[in-house]
């Protein structure tokens, strides 16, 4: 009973866009040799706001415009997915475009953007490329878009997001072996974006890229985003990437407020590759990150996590595996809390440990960190590698088999080891020892630690030892 009257409702509801908006109404053909931009175009001018794709492939060779304020509240929808656009032109299939100049606050959203604008949706529909410059959506000053149950495969980029928006939504897509970015944030002033739900993968240029970008309020929640990178991408080159990249370098640049939680991020290492970068100014005119990396799976890289020149970033509740050079790489940043996270290698080949280098006033505890291969890493780097950092607590951590070492500082001051196992398991011992402090320093102190190993401290690294076990 239940599934008949799903049937008749979809049948009643494919029946009244049918009556309303079906494209075919317009000239379209649908049948994956007429172009249809022409058929389209009219759709946009002539129709009520909908354009419906029935079942069917609606080849087109240039980008279909939606000004959404000409329009009233629009929407683009296919039929439970079996709709399929090919565009075998170059830039987007769609472009949306709205003319919300405002910000997320309803005061200032004027009337008319209420009235015509409000919530321009794309959903249950596929678009394909068919040529090298082929994009799949783009959205220009629109407020509360949805994007759902959208695929866009074999383009540049899947959605392209620029000069201005306002609470984006999306969710249920696959954005999938794009040559450029599954989703790109691009220059855009952008408040209030949700991603949920989602497979982002093999999309040479990353799966979610931020450049040059004001971005407040991200959430990227509940998605699978991996293999992003060249290598599913024949002879096109290899350019440096990650599954996330946000990048605020750029003069006027900045992404505060993101959430990056229950995600499955994995890759396959590539030169230059991340599976989260954040690369940010490094200095002290910038306001706070205010950045939470919390309870995801990521793996296979060349550094999983990348974090440089960053101001306010919590990694918690993650496990983080397998690395050609690091599991996360800390550099010149500050206020960086790293808690509760399992960091560890599942085959020889790859690597595993945490670098911090040039940073300040950061936290690690409660984390495990374990080498199991026999010989160490290829690397040859400890499990813990601290240079150049000051004011720097770790406390409660497990640091097993690490090769030379378990913790390694150099040219530190005001770090404190409390509450740590340094440990070896292996019936050779491998170790150099467990904990060294090289270079000059001052301030530093160990205490309440079971070591298994040496301790190795140069007189200048100006380190105190209290109450450490062997």
């Amino acid at each position: 009973m239940g599934i008949a009257v799903l049937r008749f409702s979809l049948a009643m509801k494919s029946s009244i866009i049918l009556s309303m908006s079906d494209v075919r109404q317009f000239g379209a053909k649908g049948d994956g040799a007429t172009d249809d931009t022409e058929a389209l175009r009219h759709a946009v001018d002539k129709g009520d706001g909908i354009l419906f794709f029935p079942a069917g492939s609606y080849r087109i060779s240039g980008t279909i415009e939606v000004p959404v304020a000409g329009r009233g509240p629009c929407a683009i929808t296919g039929e439970a997915g079996t709709s399929t656009i090919v565009m075998a032109g170059e830039g987007p299939a769609f472009r949306l475009i709205g003319t919300h100049g405002g910000t997320g606050d309803p005061g200032s959203v004027q009337p008319g953007v209420w009235k015509k604008e409000r919530m321009p949706t794309v959903q249950d529909i596929a678009i394909e490329g068919a040529h090298p410059q082929a994009d799949g959506l783009e959205l220009v000053e629109t407020m509360q878009a949805v994007i759902e149950g959208v695929m866009v495969r074999r383009v540049r980029h899947g959605v392209h997001l620029v000069k201005r928006n306002r609470n984006v939504v999306l969710t249920h897509c696959h954005l999938y072996h794009n040559t450029g970015v599954g989703l790109y944030l691009d220059a855009v002033n952008l408040h209030q974006i949700n991603v949920s739900n989602s497979h982002i993968s093999y999309n040479r240029l990353g799966g979610i890229r931020i450049e040059g970008s004001e971005v407040r309020n991200l959430q990227v929640t509940g998605n699978d985003i991996e293999y992003n990178n060249a290598k599913s991408h024949g002879k096109l080159p290899s350019e440096p990437t990650a599954e996330i990249w946000i990048d605020t370098t750029a003069p006027k640049a900045s992404v505060n407020e993101v959430t990056i939680s229950s995600n499955t991020i994995q890759a396959t290492s590539s030169p230059g590759g991340a599976n989260i970068r954040i690369l940010e100014k490094g200095d002290s005119s910038r306001p706070p990150g205010l950045i939470a990396i919390s309870g995801n799976v990521i793996g296979s890289q060349e550094n999983n996590v990348h974090l440089s020149g960053v101001y306010g970033v919590t990694l918690s509740g993650n496990t983080i595996y397998s690395c050609a050079r690091r599991n996360l790489l800390v550099e010149h940043s500050r206020l960086v809390t790293i808690g509760s996270n399992h960091f560890r290698r599942h085959t020889p080949a790859s690597g595993t440990g945490v670098r911090l280098v040039g940073s300040e006033d950061c936290t690690i505890s409660g984390s495990t960190f374990r080498d199991e291969s026999s010989a160490g890493q290829v690397s040859g780097a400890s499990l813990l590698e601290l240079e150049n950092c000051h004011r720097i607590a770790v406390s409660g951590c497990v640091f097993t088999d690490g090769v030379p070492y378990g913790i390694d500082a150099g040219n530190c001051s005001d770090i404190q080891v409390t509450g740590c196992v340094v440990a070896e398991s292996r019936k050779a011992a491998r170790a150099r020892g467990a904990v060294r402090f090289s270079g000059q320093g001052k301030r530093n102190g160990l205490a309440l630690n079971n070591f298994r190993g040496k301790i190795e401290v140069s007189p200048e690294a100006g380190v105190k030892l209290h109450e450490n076990t062997d």
